[in-house]
């Protein structure tokens, strides 16, 4: 039997009536080039999570669709288009909604505070790209690796002060005929941390992320908060959702502090 004559059993009608919310492909691991806000392409792997909803009537999307989407062309996109590749869902499929998920290593070139040498970190990216109703939405969120030091234990102790890693995440969706960047993101909670991180560092440089930290140390509440202040004050941004993760380097657990505003 030819394939033109072959049973479309996916495309039959179903006779239960229930609408499904989302149905597709979860955890596709693809190539991706990412565009950064210089306009850098940056060879990464996404993951892909992609979903459309079901008529009620319809047995069973067309799965294969889904991945025949990434291989059409390159993926290559930014945060500000990412909308391109929420609509061909939609399309293809033949659905009202679409709903992706993307995670991905993002790499920035970065300096060392007192030597300049150079190194690559990374940081975990995820986008979110949605169409309902008529209309493409995109959020953002970037997860940060930070060193926070305590406030409490510096001041009550002879020597020094216990610090620890510190993961800073921001979820975030740009307002209407705004632009926002990961960048952007990565920029507002390394500068609001006690210090950042680098890939590499040399002794003199171990000397000045040291003494940086304790001269500027931080509860997680302290993160979230002064983290907040700059985010409500920007006009870029319709709603976030902050949180801080303190891995406790004298405890056996960490300590944890959110904000959510829907802005607008």
């Amino acid at each position: 039997m030819s394939a033109t004559h072959l049973p479309d059993t996916q495309n039959s009608t179903d006779t239960r009536q229930i609408v499904i919310d989302k149905v597709g492909i979860k955890d596709i691991t693809h190539p991706i080039t990412y565009i950064d806000c210089d306009g850098n392409k940056m060879p990464t792997i996404g993951v892909f999570t992609m979903t459309v909803s079901l008529p009620e009537h319809v047995k069973g999307t067309h799965m294969s669709r889904f991945v025949e989407i990434l291989n059409e062309e390159p993926c290559e996109f930014s945060a500000h288009n990412f909308d391109k590749i929420i609509n061909k869902v939609r399309e293809k499929l033949e659905s009202d909604t679409a709903h992706i998920t993307l995670n991905f290593p993002f790499f920035r070139n970065k300096k060392a505070p007192s030597s300049g040498v150079e190194s690559i970190m990374d940081y975990q990216v995820t986008l979110y790209g949605a169409f309902n109703k008529g209309e493409a939405q995109v959020m953002m969120k970037v997860a940060v690796p930070v060193t926070s030091l305590c406030p409490c234990s510096k001041s009550i102790s002879k020597y020094g002060a216990h610090n620890q890693r510190s993961h800073i995440t921001i979820k975030a969706k740009a307002a209407k005929g705004k632009t926002l960047h990961i960048e952007d993101l990565i920029d507002l909670a390394e500068r609001k941390a006690s210090c950042e991180l680098y890939a590499i560092l040399k002794r003199d440089d171990e000397k000045v992320v040291t003494e940086r930290a304790y001269d500027n140390p931080a509860f997680v509440e302290d993160l979230v908060r002064d983290i907040a202040v700059d985010l409500n004050a920007d006009d870029k941004i319709s709603y976030y959702r902050l949180e801080s993760e303190n891995f406790e380097s004298i405890h056996n657990h960490s300590a944890y502090a959110l904000i959510e505003n829907q802005k607008c």
